[in-house]
Order: structure tokens, then C-alpha cells, then sequence
């Protein structure tokens, strides 16, 4: 039979051939220099944090050149899919402000006419170029089983040969029309694999936008890129796509570097350019000692939602991204605190070519300054959001409560140094709850009483204090002056000086009185600004708490 005949057995019901498909997708109308890049994620469990890393410089890239950023998904290992893996991957994106120029809404719908952005929704088309490279002599079908090639590669290890099916390793190579026939016939399984015309002997220089020039040897392993299911391998499938969907850069992580003369060798057996590769570093962590790549298994971290969960705002965990993608990020943003990141120029020459440290501190500062710099009602509003999902007890009291709540965040917020409290909405809770009654009243936790503790004397100076002085019409200058006179009427010093030059003199200081206030009425010793707290709960709610301390 015929070349094409022969294709044809081999891969039946292909609808369409290749040219067909190269003249369905073609070359993107745009401008000189403009780049077109993507991500294309697995749906195999959560969202990794290097993931959205990719994210976000795919997204900058293609911006920044007036080019096109998109996602595909990578579902042709379907044994390592998870149930509605790819809502899961489509969603953690999402939900980190990440909208792509083209891809899948979800499972069944797309944006974008390069698509489908599913890979396993483009069998025909992979099937098609398969068909294209057994009609030209250039791959063949392979009936190998686990077991020979678990013998392949026990005799290679024994005579300390490189591993793979390749040269005359490959037996399937060499059959005949006639052979592959019989065993199709008799219903042995079979891939379709590349036949290589590599030679590992050759070394070959391949050029990488972040690294340069990088050297390796020429692949000569007859890859797989059909399997017996019908879908790609990876290999073949990155081919593909980047080809038909016209990506001029591959941006991923270093761990791809190895694979790099396979891809480049199946790009020039099809006589077709390929794009240019960027391989970023991989984020680590320190162990024992160690670098290590931030790991799904061990690291809570590695999960994009554990951000989300704990209420890390995302602009947080970009800034923070973008100073592990561009190493002069950091100082542009010192330098322009009031500009975001689509005003920075994001470069290869800048990019990290080693292992970068990954680091939550950071994520934390970075969070806390963020948080510091927005206003007590854009705090209140992304604190409900976060806290409908995560505590719907705390989000019903909140807004209940939304006058107290936002008048609680708003304490110190304005000042020269405005609060940094708090990394994440998670921890909003734990800082202000003893200003709502609900919470205040079922708290177990203990008064958090200082250098005053005796409880007769606590409850002279608050009854003192609240039928004698306390007014709540004084302003903040007023207050802490009847805070002084206070002071004087009962035996404590109200000026500090005095009272570190005979301190025997005295019960206390001001700073103790202040103290007896707090710690009344918040249980707290460490807390923002006394007099704020003292203005939104009121006199009457003051008096209450005032009783409950036995």
C-alpha cells in the first residue's frame, strides 16, 4: 500500500489532514515585535504557585508588546486528571484577577478562534500531523510493551549506555508494512513514535532569551507522540500547538530545559520555525541546609488558594511575583509607590537565571503594607468578600455592624505611620473583635492584666473613671487630660518624669492607668489607639463591661 494508505490504517477517521489545519489558524495580524505566549497548566490537582508566577509574565509580556496571552490545557495524560480538574485550574486563576486574551471559560466553551484551548478536544488535529509524518517516512508504529522496554533499558544500564528507545535499540523501526500489519491484525497495541534523525554524537547550540546560549546534544530517541489511546504526549502535542496557535515565545520553568532538542528537532523535521524559549527559574525552598523546588506534596504554600483561604490580598502576591520575575521590580516600585505593575517594563535580560528563594516573609510584609495604604472602607468591603466564603459567622456580624467595623479599621489608619497590624484578612478577626459585644461576651480568655492586678483597685479606678471623668463628647486632648487628673486624684503619677525620679512615691503612672482602661474594656494590653476604641463603643457599652469584671 501506499504511504497515505498506509497513514490511513494506521490512523483511521482522521477527519481532516494537516494543510487543513495550517490554513484554519493563521499567522496573527500583528504589529512588529508583538509577543504571543502563553500558559498551559495540567488539570492534575491545584493551581501550583509557579503556575500563576507564569501567569502573571505571560500576561505582562503579551500586554506590554500589544500581543495576545493565552491558556490551553494539558488533559492528554487523562490517568493523572482529577474530577473537574479543569474548572478547578480555570477558577484559581480567576480568582487572582488572570484573564487571558484567549481560553476556555470551561469545559464545553471558549474565547478566541485558535482554539479548542483543550487539548484533549483536539485529537483530530494532532492526528493529522501524526498521519503527515508516517506518510513522509518519519515515524512508525511501535508495539514495544512495558515489559521490553523495562529489558531495553535494564541491558543499557548494564552496559552503561544512554537510556531511551533509540538507533537500533528502536527494533520497531525496522519492521516492514507487512510486519505491522500482522501484529495490528492480531490486535497487538501500538504507539506511533518519531523517528529521530538526531545523533546524540552531535552537539548543538540552542538559544534561550534568559540563559543564551545553551549547548546539548542532538535528541536521537524515537519519541513517543502518539499513544495508544489515540492522544499526543506532551512532546508532540507542544508542537502542535505552538505552532498552529502562532506562539513566538514559550515561556516555562527550567525543568523543561532537557527537553528542549526534542521539541526544536520536531519543529525542523515539519520545516517549520520555532518560537523562541524562555525558561524561568524554579522556585525553592531551604531544607536541611538545601535548596529544593517549592513541592505540591510538602508545601501548603505551593497551593495558589492557600493565599486566598488565608486573605492575602492578591496585589500582595503579585508585587511579590513580580520582584522574583524581574530583579529590578523591587527598586522601581520604592521609586514609584503610586504606579501599578502594568508601568513596568518587564525584560528577559532582568529575569532570574538560577533558583529563586521562595519567601512567605516577604509575601507577609508585602501584604501588610499593601493593607496599610487602603482606606478603612476598601478594607471593610474585601474583608466581607473574603469573609462570605471563610467565616460566614464573622461576615453576618460585620454587616450587622458595618458603622463599628469600618469606624474600628479606620482607627490609626490615616496617621504618618498607619497601622500594619495585619497581613491578611484572616487576622482582622483576632485584632478587633473585642469591639463587638457578640464576641466580646462569649470570649473565655483572660484579662490581660499588667502591673495593676489587684481587682478591688481595678474597679475603684474604672468606677472613678467613668462617673467622674469620662465624657464622651471630649476630644482626644480633653480625655487625656481628665486621664491625668485621674492620675493625681488617686495617688498615680501623671507625668512620667516625676515619676521615674521617686516611682516608691506613687501606685502607678498614667501609662498604668491607661492600662486598667484598656484591658477593662478589651481584655487586651496591646491595642490601637485607647480614645478611638473608647468613642465607637460608647459610654453605655463601656459601663457594661465595666460590671462584668468580677
Amino acid at each position: 500500500m501506499t504511504n497515505k494508505e498506509y497513514a490511513d490504517f494506521l490512523l483511521p477517521n482522521v477527519e481532516h489532514d494537516m494543510d487543513y489545519y495550517v490554513q484554519k489558524y493563521p499567522k496573527r495580524d500583528l504589529s512588529e515585535g508583538a509577543i504571543v505566549t502563553r500558559i498551559a497548566p495540567s488539570p492534575t490537582g491545584f493551581v501550583h504557585i509557579g503556575s500563576l508566577f507564569q501567569a502573571f509574565v505571560v500576561k505582562k509580556l503579551a500586554s506590554q508588546s500589544n500581543g495576545v496571552a493565552y491558556m490551553r490545557i494539558e488533559d492528554t495524560d487523562q490517568k493523572r486528571m482529577i474530577d473537574d480538574g479543569i474548572n478547578l485550574m480555570i477558577d484559581s486563576l480567576k480568582a487572582y484577577d488572570v484573564e487571558f486574551d484567549e481560553c476556555p471559560m470551561n469545559e464545553t466553551e471558549s474565547k478566541g478562534i485558535y482554539g479548542p484551548y483543550i487539548q484533549s478536544q483536539r485529537k483530530d488535529i494532532y492526528q493529522a500531523f501524526a498521519k503527515y509524518l508516517i506518510e513522509n517516512e518519519m515515524a512508525y508504529p511501535s508495539f514495544a510493551s512495558p515489559e521490553d522496554l523495562d529489558y531495553i533499558r535494564k541491558q543499557q544500564e548494564a552496559r552503561k549506555m544512554p537510556l531511551g528507545y533509540y538507533g537500533s535499540w528502536a527494533k520497531d523501526r525496522f519492521l516492514s508494512q507487512e510486519e505491522v500489519l500482522q501484529k495490528i491484525e492480531a490486535g497487538t497495541p501500538f504507539v506511533i513514535r518519531l523517528k529521530s534523525p538526531g545523533d546524540h554524537n552531535n552537539v548543538r547550540i540552542y538559544e534561550d532569551c534568559i540563559r543564551g546560549e545553551i549547548r546539548f546534544p542532538e535528541n536521537d530517541i524515537d519519541e513517543v507522540i502518539i499513544k495508544s489511546d489515540g492522544l499526543p504526549t506532551y512532546h508532540f502535542a507542544h508542537f502542535v500547538d505552538d505552532y498552529l496557535m502562532r506562539t513566538t515565545h514559550v515561556l516555562r520553568g527550567e525543568e523543561w530545559l532537557s527537553s528542549l532538542p526534542k521539541h526544536i528537532q520536531i519543529f525542523e523535521m515539519f520545516e517549520v520555525t520555532p518560537p523562541k524559549y524562555v525558561h524561568t527559574a524554579l522556585l525553592q525552598k531551604e531544607e536541611d541546609g538545601k535548596r529544593r523546588k517549592i513541592s505540591k506534596r510538602k508545601d501548603i504554600e505551593a497551593d495558589v488558594m492557600f493565599y486566598k483561604e488565608k486573605g492575602i490580598p492578591v496585589p500582595a502576591v503579585k508585587t511579590y511575583l513580580f520582584t522574583v520575575a524581574n530583579s529590578n521590580f523591587e527598586e522601581w516600585k520604592d521609586a514609584n509607590p503610586d504606579k501599578n505593575e502594568n508601568e513596568f517594563e518587564l525584560t528577559f535580560e532582568r529575569m532570574n537565571n538560577s533558583g529563586a528563594l521562595f519567601d512567605l516573609e516577604k509575601i507577609t510584609n508585602l501584604s501588610k503594607n499593601y493593607l496599610s495604604t487602603l482606606t478603612a472602607e476598601e478594607v471593610y468591603h474585601n474583608l466581607c468578600d473574603w469573609a462570605y466564603v471563610y467565616d460566614i459567622d464573622f461576615y453576618n456580624l460585620i454587616k450587622a455592624h458595618e458603622d463599628i467595623t469600618i469606624a474600628t479599621l479606620n482607627i490609626e489608619r490615616e496617621s504618618a505611620k498607619p497601622r500594619k497590624d495585619f497581613a491578611a484578612y484572616s487576622e482582622i478577626k483576632s485584632h478587633i473583635w473585642y469591639m463587638f459585644s457578640e464576641l466580646f461576651d462569649k470570649d473565655t480568655s483572660e484579662y490581660e492584666w499588667q502591673k495593676i492586678t489587684d481587682l478591688a483597685e481595678i474597679k475603684h479606678v474604672l468606677n472613678t473613671y467613668i462617673n467622674e471623668y469620662y465624657e464622651e463628647t471630649d476630644d482626644q486632648e480633653t480625655w487625656f487630660h481628665k486621664v491625668k487628673e485621674l492620675c493625681d486624684s488617686l495617688g498615680y503619677a501623671s507625668n512620667m518624669k516625676e515619676y521615674k525620679k521617686n516611682p516608691e512615691s506613687f501606685k502607678g503612672n498614667v501609662a498604668d492607668i491607661s492600662t486598667i482602661i484598656r484591658v477593662a474594656v478589651t481584655k487586651r494590653a496591646q491595642t490601637p489607639n485607647l480614645y478611638d476604641i473608647l468613642t465607637i463603643l460608647d459610654k453605655e457599652e463601656i459601663l457594661r463591661r465595666i460590671e462584668l469584671i468580677k
